[in-house]
């Protein structure tokens, strides 16, 4: 009787064990892991601010970030995927398709690109600018400064070496994201807006194919929880100068009351028109036909 009463016990635990298994792993399985390589920039606001409030893990999502300060290897990652998606603008997208490599934007993201420059160049005519080549800052130094001045591009992809170019004098001006451009000005650079009123921003989010193909839920999900973290921005924007300043690596505390800050917006994409337009401005900066149009550039599929 005892050995039958030992049996059952251990039946039972056995039982126990095997539930107790499986549930473990339906929890790790409800799970789906995203990697985003971000710049450090404003733009990655709605997706920190998403992982601060929990929104990611509400929907299942376990969201692994890295901030990149160089846009070539964090082009890298992308390429050999080591993330899923990652925070560019629309003239990578366009000549990362058309060399092949499938990747798609999925929305726009909300930057802020300040000028900065030194004193004594203010009144110049000629000037040496400080961009990364296939990039938004290429883009916008051309739409914003090509008719004030004769410029003369210099190309440097690491934003921290970029930044020491001009404050050494090497460079007269370069284009910075914000929160970057304020850490300028509190070095004693000039920091100055020239556009900012488009319609549509030139940055944006993309996703491999593979993580579009393989990830489409979660990607999906991705996007309801940047969506929800906008709300919540909106809702109170001085909660994203602290988040930013302590999730950017390196900005200065006094940078904090110098941070712009854009209207962020929910996931959207912009019209055929203005990315035709980006299109053609990479073919001729390049010197290079892209065979590219602009719904080889988008997945509309995330986004309301």
């Amino acid at each position: 009787m005892g050995m039958k009463r030992l049996v059952t016990v251990i039946s039972f635990m056995m039982i126990f064990l095997t539930l107790g298994c499986e549930k473990n792993q339906v929890i790790e399985e409800e799970f789906t892991t995203l990697s985003i390589g971000l710049m450090p920039a404003v733009d990655t606001a709605p997706i920190l601010m998403a992982e601060k409030e929990g929104f990611f893990e509400e929907l299942g999502l376990d969201v692994n970030i890295e901030i990149y300060s160089n846009a070539s290897n964090r082009q890298s990652a992308l390429q050999s995927q080591t993330i899923d998606g990652a925070m560019t603008d629309f003239i990578a997208v366009a000549t990362n398709v058309d060399g092949g490599f499938k990747i798609k934007a999925t929305t726009m993201t909300d930057g802020i690109f300040p000028v900065l420059s030194t004193q004594e160049v203010i009144d110049k005519k000629e000037i040496k600018v400080g961009m990364m080549e296939v990039s938004v800052s290429n883009y916008l130094i051309d739409k914003w400064l090509s008719d004030r001045y004769e410029i003369e591009k210099v190309f440097i992809n690491e934003i921290p070496a970029r930044l020491a170019a001009i404050a050494s004098g090497e460079l007269d001006m370069g284009l910075f994201p914000e929160p970057v451009a304020s850490n300028g000005e509190v070095q004693g650079l000039i920091k100055t807006m020239y556009g900012q009123d488009d319609a549509y921003s030139p940055d944006c989010l993309v996703f491999t194919e593979k993580a579009i193909t393989e990830k489409s839920e979660a990607v999906a999900k991705f996007h309801e929880a940047y969506n929800k973290a906008v709300k919540v921005i909106n809702e109170d924007p001085t909660k994203v100068i602290d988040l930013l300043v302590e999730k950017i690596p390196n900005i200065a505390p006094e940078a904090k009351e110098l941070i712009l800050l854009p209207t962020y917006k929910e996931a959207a994409l912009p019209s055929e028109e203005y990315l035709q337009e980006i299109i053609d401005w990479t073919s001729e900066t390049l010197n290079k036909s892209l065979s590219v149009k602009p719904l080889d550039l988008i997945d509309g599929q995330f986004i309301n």
